[in-house]
């Protein structure tokens, strides 16, 4: 899955989801497949599955969901989760975690960073753009993707991006 993709993914399943009413319910998409959806009224997460003839996929989306980052890659410290969407496909499975933390965002990137080239990942692309900082890489070994954003502000608030095949 590449960055891109990944983030339409979650978006397009956020969107579906938020379709849905506050209790099990059941949705077909274009091909027919089945997909189920619910929203924990006590914890605000959305969950959903959609059945295809490849496997299941599902969606897990809230302040609550736990993060679960690659080894060797954790939390910026302080880091409030404002949300988390995991994406669980046949193939992979991709994670959009929003946060914020009181540090300046240059700092942050560079957390995420080094995390980054000590797992192995080669830094693809690095951007510094009025108070927004993103680095983006991929290693190649496992084809796995990761990025994060970041941009100043009182809080500083941000995104990590992560995508990784399974099997």
């Amino acid at each position: 899955m590449q960055n891109g993709a990944q983030a339409m993914v979650v978006a397009a399943a956020l969107a579906l989801a938020a379709c849905g009413s506050e209790s099990p319910g059941g949705l077909h998409d274009q091909q027919g497949e089945s997909a189920g959806y619910s929203i924990d009224k006590a914890t605000g997460e959305a969950s959903m599955t959609i059945k295809g003839k490849d496997g299941d996929a599902t969606l897990r989306a809230g302040a609550a969901v736990p993060v679960i980052l690659p080894d060797g890659f954790s939390l910026f410290p302080g880091t409030r989760v404002v949300d988390n969407a995991v994406v669980t496909q046949p193939d992979g499975q991709g994670t959009l975690i929003t946060f914020e933390a009181d540090a300046p965002a240059e700092q942050i990137v560079a957390h995420y960073r080094d995390a980054a080239m000590q797992a192995g990942f080669d830094i693809q692309i690095e951007m510094d753009t009025n108070g927004t900082q993103m680095v983006g890489a991929e290693r190649k070994a496992d084809g796995a993707t990761f990025s994060v954003t970041a941009t100043a502000g009182k809080p500083t608030s941000g995104q990590i991006i992560i995508a990784a095949k399974t099997g």
